[in-house]
């Protein structure tokens, strides 16, 4: 037993400090890390296609609060029980996101939504915003999984391997067991140490960080094919991964729902690849509303000339045509304003030499 604990790593003592009455937690520091380092990479990379600097932010003001929601909805949905059970905790639980409990695809479906929201608002195309933003996202996940290490949770089945992870029993200050809350009291929680499933998907998520960046240099991929190869790359290690987890989750005949989703969405993610446009979008289509404005000033610039021209046309044509009145009987009559009267040119033609005056105001 003791050559067990000592060829493995342990659990972190604890997952939050408080500063005060503040609590400052490992998983939620995690997750902000997560999202900021997606934003940078997503703006980098948006920009290296031609799209405009700091669109990615703004339209995360969109998908990320969408995302949080919906990885939340997701959790609870999949987990209901543990809130709505029979002795359930209740829906103010429910709420606490700060404890742990973001289903991915709750958070990438809803998150979704929110991106197409800004995307439209910004007149970008979402499957574009999708492929810069991709490598970030699954970042983001891999540093997310650190949170669920100090959370001590998402872990496997018993294993004997050097790197297995032992699990501790957590005491708040009162002596009550709070496995999120509180403090290691170094005794074990389990027999013995378990897979440390949240660092399998984390060096997957960072195997899938690579895969993308290489080969969206490779294959120059676009209108979304990126976005769908992070899903499908994603959708694999989480099928094999859910297989070797053991802690509490929802199952359908014995087997994780995750499983099944990941599966599903696996699929689909193929073939949208396999259907989608192949290439990338033409930069000129990622610059969105940035040139409105100055399009608009050049559209009032040329209704102002064209206004000004058949002002002045108009206004030549009446000079014109009260002389003429006083021009009958002569041979010839020579307007101040440059036109000469020919008493052997028609009014059509009268005209369209007066026209003719304003040609060069264009």
């Amino acid at each position: 037993m003791t050559s067990t604990i000592l060829a493995s790593f342990p659990s972190p003592s604890q997952g939050v400090w408080h500063i005060g009455i503040f609590p400052i937690r490992a998983y939620a520091l995690c997750i902000i890390a997560g999202i900021i380092a997606a934003l940078v990479i997503g703006d980098r990379r948006w920009v290296a296609r031609g799209g405009e600097r700091s669109v990615i932010y703004d339209i995360a003001l969109w998908a990320v609060p969408f995302g949080l929601i919906g990885g939340r909805l997701y959790h609870v949905m999949t987990d209901w029980r543990t809130y709505f059970g029979d002795e359930g905790l209740g829906f103010l639980a429910a709420l606490r996101i700060w404890d742990g409990g973001l289903g991915i695809w709750g958070a990438v479906a809803l998150g979704g939504v929110g991106a197409w929201m800004g995307c439209r608002r910004h007149g970008i195309p979402l499957p574009a915003f999708g492929d810069a933003i991709a490598p970030g996202i699954v970042l983001a996940q891999a540093i997310g999984r650190l949170g669920n290490y100090f959370n001590q949770e998402l872990y496997g089945r018993e294993t004997n391997l050097p790197w297995g992870l032992v699990i501790f029993e957590r005491r708040d200050a009162s002596g009550q067991v709070d496995m999120l809350n509180g403090v290691s009291t170094g005794v074990p929680l389990l027999p013995n140490p378990v897979h440390p499933t949240f660092l399998y998907e984390l060096l997957w998520n960072l195997l899938v960080f690579a895969v993308l960046i290489w080969a969206d240099r490779r294959f120059n991929l676009g209108h979304g094919r990126l976005f769908a190869l992070y899903v499908a790359g994603y959708c694999v290690g989480r099928f094999w991964i859910e297989l070797m987890r053991s802690d509490h989750a929802s199952t359908i005949e014995g087997i994780r729902v995750n499983t099944f989703t990941s599966t599903f969405v696996f699929v689909g993610a193929v073939i949208y690849m396999m259907v989608a446009p192949k290439g990338r979008e033409d930069p000129k289509t990622l610059g969105g509303n940035r040139l409105a404005p100055e399009q608009e000033r050049v559209d009032d610039l040329v209704a102002v000339s064209h206004w000004n021209k058949l002002l002045k046309g108009a206004l030549v044509r009446h000079i014109v045509s009260t002389q003429l009145d006083h021009a009958a009987g002569l041979e010839e009559f020579v307007h101040p304003l440059g036109y000469r009267y020919r008493p052997d040119l028609t009014k059509h033609e009268h005209d369209r030499t007066v026209v003719s005056l304003v040609a060069p105001h264009r």
